[in-house]
């Protein structure tokens, strides 16, 4: 029993004065409480009654699931990062990070429910089928609402080079699994909110038979899913998942709705999308367990893109921790996007460098009524994306309070990277290395300040040889006069923080963590699977 399981004894009026009202509450702070009346002829039977109670308050579904985030770099074997590494990495990301947030500003009309390109730096693990189930992998993505993996025969094109997982072996998902019929919502949701009627008609339902709303002997049509970088042809399957794979408690998650795809572009990997959706991971798992559908939250260990620094995975807590560390929290209002209403959107109201404070424009602040602007919080985009304005309003200031601590420009790296500004660095390591670096602070919506480590935004490396050198991890992401989100929070940022994703309270919650304690904490608490 994770909740609070406690007794409280009322004494009941007068005319019952040998009798005892006995409350037990499993989680209080849902109101999950039995009452008792103790009449004083049958103590026995009262008793009984009462240990009852408390199995049956034991059984209730756990306040929190713990799952294990694994970064992509903890897969390698070498845990030190060449120079040249250490630079196509970066690049590496740089360029994911840029062709999410133009994919961002190109919303296509037809297609509501477009996502941002998947994540390519955390993963997680399902095991799906209730016969046989079988083991897969996909990247955790805030930024899409779809569950979808490979399945055999499966076709990527132009996926050389990039990290793949087999896919289930056989010409179907799973001997388990069954397609989704065409009347279904899942397939409407799937097909950008197509009408069911429509749905069925392509599948090739007879006319009489739609009519009537019927028709489940049609599978939904495949469905086309465009990401920044890629895209998939899937369907619709239904099946048992388990979560997380391979642990004898995991959570059991009957009819569990995912894409299964056979035909890629440059998407090799599944993605879990944990977004807004009915389709996404949270969305299907409030259905079953409002609790831990409602609150997510995930707590990104510190790496620096150093393999070796990856020593415990980064812990993905679903449900509510308590509220014992409330005030530690700096939460900001989810903003509402009508176009996108999936994304996590919030708004930026300014950014300090070394205490000067930037405004940012109001665009950034709120989402109009064409589901432009704001801030998407994802765990899939790597580095932050800014406007163009105020991302060099922020370089410039940020090279200002540079010079005056003594550091020269380092031109090359910023060309091979596409990061800046970056600078010639000392051998000095550590915080001491830090030292001159100016801090940078996001003000959020509804007076939330988020303070960031100077690891979090000024990363050094090295540049070849014995020299090193440091570079800002923002990005310019476009003008503001394009379509779309006008910024991206992205996961660089977000390490060494516990966010919290509260849909019920309809905002975001940031605090500081030590991420790898936080999971050693929750993990030992009680099984693996279940904080």
């Amino acid at each position: 029993l994770r909740g609070t399981l406690y007794s409280r004894i009322k004494t009941t009026p007068p005319l019952v004065p040998s009798s005892a009202l006995v409350t037990i509450c499993s989680n209080p702070e849902q109101g999950i409480c039995s009452s008792l009346m103790a009449p004083p002829s049958c103590p026995l039977r009262f008793l009984s009654l009462l240990l009852s109670t408390i199995l049956l308050s034991a059984a209730e579904p756990p306040p929190l699931l713990l799952l294990p985030l694994t970064h992509v770099l903890s897969r390698t074997h070498n845990t030190t990062t060449t120079p040249t590494h250490h630079l196509h990495l970066l690049k590496s990301a740089a360029l994911q990070s840029a062709a999410r947030a133009r994919h961002g500003r190109r919303w296509q009309p037809h297609q509501v429910s477009l996502p941002l390109s998947p994540g390519s730096d955390y993963t997680l693990s399902f095991s799906v089928g209730s016969r046989d189930p079988h083991t897969v992998e996909l990247y955790m993505d805030t930024g899409s609402d779809l569950v979808w993996f490979p399945c055999a025969p499966f076709e990527c094109i132009l996926c050389e080079g990039k990290p793949s997982y087999p896919p289930p072996k056989g010409s179907i998902p799973f001997p388990t699994a069954s397609r989704v019929p065409c009347h279904s919502p899942s397939c409407s949701a799937a097909h950008s909110s197509l009408p069911s009627s429509d749905l069925c008609a392509v599948a090739g339902c007879p006319l009489e038979i739609i009519e009537t709303s019927t028709c489940s002997a049609f599978p939904c049509p495949a469905f086309y899913y465009a990401y920044g970088d890629g895209s998939l042809v899937a369907r619709l399957h239904r099946d048992h998942l388990a979560i997380p794979a391979g642990v004898a408690d995991a959570l059991q998650l009957p009819n569990f709705t995912f894409g299964c795809g056979h035909t890629a572009l440059a998407q090799p990997v599944g993605v879990a999308g944990f977004g807004r959706g009915v389709l996404s991971l949270p969305g299907q798992l409030a259905r079953v367990s409002p609790h831990l559908g409602r609150q997510f939250s995930y707590c990104l260990v510190s790496h620096s893109f150093e393999a070796g620094r990856l020593h415990r995975p980064s812990p993905l807590i679903l449900g509510r921790t308590g509220s014992s560390h409330e005030p530690f929290f700096a939460y900001t209002p989810l903003l509402h996007n009508p176009k996108h209403p999936y994304l996590y959107t919030v708004g930026l109201e300014a950014v300090s460098v070394g205490g000067r404070r930037i405004p940012a424009s109001p665009q950034l602040r709120r989402v109009d009524r064409q589901g432009n602007g704001g801030v998407v919080v994802d765990s899939g985009t790597t580095f932050t994306m800014l406007p163009a304005a105020l991302y060099a309003r922020i370089a410039e200031e940020f090279d200002r309070k540079m010079a005056g601590s003594g550091r020269e420009r380092a031109p090359d790296t910023e060309a091979e990277t596409g990061l800046g500004p970056c600078y010639h660095e000392g051998g000095g390591g550590g915080n001491r290395g830090l030292l001159g670096v100016p801090a940078v602070v996001l003000h959020l919506g509804g007076n939330a300040t988020v303070a960031l480590p100077r690891r979090n935004y000024y990363l050094r490396f090295s540049g070849g040889g014995e020299k090193k050198v440091g570079c800002l991890m923002l990005m310019s992401g476009g003008e503001e006069e394009e379509e779309g989100p006008a910024a991206t929070l992205g996961n660089f940022q977000q390490q060494g923080f516990e966010v919290v994703y509260d849909l019920d309270g309809r905002r975001m919650g940031f605090a500081r963590r030590r991420c790898a304690a936080l999971w050693e904490s929750l993990s030992s608490s009680s099984s693996p699977s279940r904080g």
